[in-house]
């Protein structure tokens, strides 16, 4: 048992100064004001941060120079978790972009092992395809894209505990088969789709409850009589989305506009690639098969088109309060609470409260990491 002191701590609704926070284990055993603490208690000063609990990325494809798709393995996931930490995300969800079966059947024991050996770090497998719209594939590789067949159908339902998300095009996909993969309890997102608003409303009817990061590779909402997917999910009342919010993805009016709108249903997410958290001097990286240039901060190939990004949470909620005007209150609820409810892991993760999971982020007023806990496990960062 120690406790952390000599911060600001938020715990998902209020800011709680001269308050500590006693970790017994991996769980937080109590918040308390700081006079209070009993004086036997082993105390680790956090210097005047701010503390909250730690970020959730739902959408993460690479990081700390490494990409899932290229090495399907532990070292990967362990590599990318490092990277995380840096940038205070202390979970989330490895994306395998649209690959072939073998690839999602690796990827899928690779982290029900990854899983095994470490709590509350990865939280599931997202497959981001490959069952999407080949009009709005964005840098996704077109040979992959492929309809959702009954084998793979029944080994995702079958793997649930893993595959916890899965991003796909309604218009693309029958609805029976969208309501087996939500009624095994995946995460049925929409993305990379030209559906039409009725086609989305369909696929929301069918069990999606989610869209991948929203505007991006989607129908736009830019026509008076047709809303397309951002309007559907703007017009459905329980529909969660993610974000990118790294001044490259979404205008910042956009964000404004889609968080007035969806409110505590609009999560942060970075789609980030082996650029986000690399050594400096990193300048390129092959994302399925194209070459990927990071150039001032923007990941593209050589045609100009997205691929990911270099953005980390942190950066995220940095962007969120500066750029776009939300509260830090908020931007923190967007990369922690807000994802918690998404994945429905609320009861564990996303706030600070007796009995969570003592996964935690210490930052300074410019937005810099400080240390980081995972499962109560404290961690300077540089």
């Amino acid at each position: 048992m120690f406790a952390l002191t000599d911060c600001t701590l938020f715990d998902g609704s209020r800011w709680l100064p001269r308050h500590a926070l006693v970790i017994e284990g991996e769980t937080i055993a109590a918040v308390l004001p700081q006079e209070r603490l009993d004086t036997t208690v082993p105390r680790r000063s956090l210097g005047g941060a701010l503390l909250s609990a730690g970020f959730i990325d739902l959408q993460l494809n690479g990081c700390g120079g490494v990409m899932f798709n290229n090495a399907i393995s532990l070292d990967t996931l362990a590599t990318m978790h490092q990277a995380n930490l840096k940038s205070g995300t202390t979970s989330f969800l490895p994306t395998l972009i649209t690959s072939p079966d073998q690839d999602m059947h690796q990827a899928v024991s690779v982290i029900r092992d990854y899983m095994g050996r470490h709590r509350h770090q990865v939280l599931g497998l997202h497959l981001e395809g490959p069952y999407t719209n080949i009009q709005r594939k964005g840098i996704h590789p077109e040979q992959q894209i492929r309809a959702l067949d009954e084998p793979m159908l029944a080994f995702l339902c079958a793997n649930a505990d893993v595959v916890k998300k899965i991003t796909l095009a309604p218009e693309c996909n029958r609805p029976e088969h969208i309501a087996r993969l939500r009624a095994a309890g995946i995460l049925v997102s929409m993305g990379h789709t030209a559906a039409s608003y009725e086609q989305a409303m369909a696929g929301f009817d069918a069990g999606i409850g989610f869209a991948t990061h929203l505007y991006n590779a989607m129908t736009p909402t830019l026509n008076g009589r047709e809303p397309g997917a951002v309007g559907a999910v703007y017009d459905h009342p329980h529909v969660y989305a993610g974000i990118v919010v790294d001044g490259f993805h979404v205008h910042s009016a956009n964000v404004r506009l889609a968080h007035k709108v969806l409110g505590e249903r609009l999560c942060l997410v970075t789609d980030a690639t082996a650029a986000a958290g690399a050594e400096p001097g990193f300048s390129q990286f092959d994302f399925c098969g194209a070459t990927v240039y990071l150039r001032d901060g923007q990941c593209i190939d050589q045609h100009g088109t997205l691929g990911g990004s270099a953005l980390t949470m942190m950066t995220g909620v940095r962007n969120l309060v500066v750029d776009v005007g939300l509260s830090l209150d908020e931007a923190l609820r967007m990369a922690s609470l807000y994802p918690a409810r998404a994945l429905g892991v609320e009861h564990r993760l996303g706030t600070i409260a007796v009995g969570k999971v003592a996964n935690l982020v210490a930052f300074d007023r410019d937005y810099k990491v400080k240390a980081t806990l995972v499962n109560g496990t404290y961690k300077a960062q540089p």
